[in-house]
């Protein structure tokens, strides 16, 4: 209901604003009782395992790091951007695209690095309750809070589920979305956060369709836990092909005119590209076989 009938302005504010519940996991971790020396000595050499399990659960953090819907929503997303501060394409005009190109660049480094920090929160504070307690089945976030509540106490009980909620406002509207201008994007059909329902039907529509199937999950029973774990998989399967994609726009001059992307750009990317390639090979090749 706040994504169709506020503004974007006042809506991204909220969602900002939400983000900050994301520490919790931060503040879990610090009463979980982390073994610290193996956890950072895990993280800088893992114990790599040649097996279906694990190059599943590979393909499936890379799928929530870079996932297509991402694409579209930053995307989309710098488009408002742009309308609110009543500003021209960069394409159009090219002398801007220096400042421009630089805060969208700090804003996704700063923006990457906290999720990043978040997830290994996340990921720690998991290993040290439920996992290292034999709590290895989880089928719903309640579940899970419960499940964490007698091992690492009611602090981080609240946290978590303070997280828990965080993170599914944050979450649910993004993903719904970024649905929404790609589906916009490919019928031609304008489409904007900052657009009155009325005028945009297919845009806010696809939102609210996208938002009741995910709700429905429950209901039809389906398991909400399994289903997010093997969308991520699929989504660093798709992530592979779109990124392929963009790399060759990006160094089209018929599609970026003078703002080509950089060598040195280029490399990381391409490098990033064959990273998700070779991470769904390997799932495929176990899971194939």
């Amino acid at each position: 209901m706040l994504e169709i009938g506020l503004s974007y302005s006042r809506y991204a504010t909220i969602l900002k604003w939400t983000t900050l519940s994301l520490f919790s996991y931060v503040a879990v971790v610090m009463v979980a009782n982390v073994p610290w020396p193996h956890a950072l000595r895990s993280l800088i050499v893992p114990e790599i395992q040649w097996n279906v399990a694990y190059a599943t659960a590979f393909v499936a953090i890379l799928g929530t790091t870079i996932s297509p819907y991402l694409f579209f929503w930053q995307a989309g997303q710098e488009i408002e951007e742009q309308r609110r501060h009543h500003a021209k394409p960069l394409c159009i005009t090219p002398r801007d695209a220096g400042p421009e190109l630089s805060r969208i660049r700090i804003d996704t480094l700063v923006g990457m690095a906290f999720s990043t920090l978040v997830s290994l929160a996340i990921v720690f504070a998991t290993a040290a309750t439920l996992h290292a307690h034999g709590i290895t089945d989880i089928e719903t976030s309640a579940q899970a809070a419960e499940a964490l509540r007698p091992v690492a106490g009611q602090f981080a009980f609240a946290m978590f589920a303070l997280g828990i909620i965080g993170t599914g406002l944050l979450a649910v509207p993004v993903l719904a979305g970024s649905a929404g201008y790609a589906v916009t994007e490919m019928f031609g059909v304008a489409g904007s956060l900052d657009a009155k329902p009325l005028r945009a039907r297919l845009f806010y529509g696809t939102i609210a369709a996208t938002t009741l199937a995910g709700a429905s999950l429950n209901s039809i029973g389906i398991d909400p836990v399994k289903a997010l774990y093997w969308a991520a998989v699929v989504n660093g399967i798709l992530a592979t092909p779109l990124m392929a994609v963009m790399m060759l726009i990006v160094r089209n001059p018929h599609a970026m005119g003078r703002l080509t992307l950089s060598t040195r750009a280029t490399t990381l990317g391409w490098i990033a590209t064959l990273v998700m390639m070779a991470a769904s090979f390997i799932f495929l090749f176990f899971a194939l076989r």
